[in-house]
């Protein structure tokens, strides 16, 4: 029991001496308002795990998806658990690739005409606490085009 309690005891004091702190200092000139010259640094590493979901609309006339395109922003860590629904709240099938910050989601099922929503669950996200806005680009391929359409912005705060 010493032991463990002489191991938590370190542990605590190298923790401690580990966060970084920013120096404080007011002005004691009595001519001027008073000022701080800076204030405590927060440490970068203030991680939070998070689900970011958002929900695509797709025309109903619109040829059927082949792949779903999403550029991610440098504050964020995504892992490749990702759910994507139809509009009864079914999985569909989908293969995932990930080259670098950008996440390929593939359709290998076409897509039925009737599905006019998808909803996409970025599981386990990890953002910093006190970041900024974290902002997803994405884009989409049809069946039958190479092209990559251009389809908007996912947006979500950090709180």
């Amino acid at each position: 029991m010493e032991k463990i309690l002489r191991y938590l005891s370190v542990f605590t004091l190298v923790a401690v001496t580990l966060v970084p702190v920013g120096y404080s200092s007011a002005k004691t000139n009595d001519n001027e308002a008073t000022n701080i010259d800076s204030n405590l640094l927060y440490s970068p590493n203030h991680w939070q795990v998070v689900k970011q979901v958002f929900q695509l609309h797709v025309p109903k006339n619109a040829k059927p998806l082949e792949q779903l395109i999403i550029d991610a922003p440098s504050t964020v860590a995504v892992s490749n658990d990702i759910d994507v629904l139809d509009n009864q709240g079914k999985k569909i099938n989908i293969n995932i690739s990930v080259e670098d910050r950008r996440i390929i989601i593939t359709f290998p099922e076409t897509v039925k005409n009737d599905v006019n929503k998808i909803l996409v669950a970025l599981n386990r996200v990890q953002q910093p606490i006190n970041g900024p806005t974290t902002i997803y680009e994405l884009s989409a391929k049809v069946v039958g085009s190479n092209a990559e359409i251009p389809i908007g912005k996912a947006q979500f705060s950090t709180f």
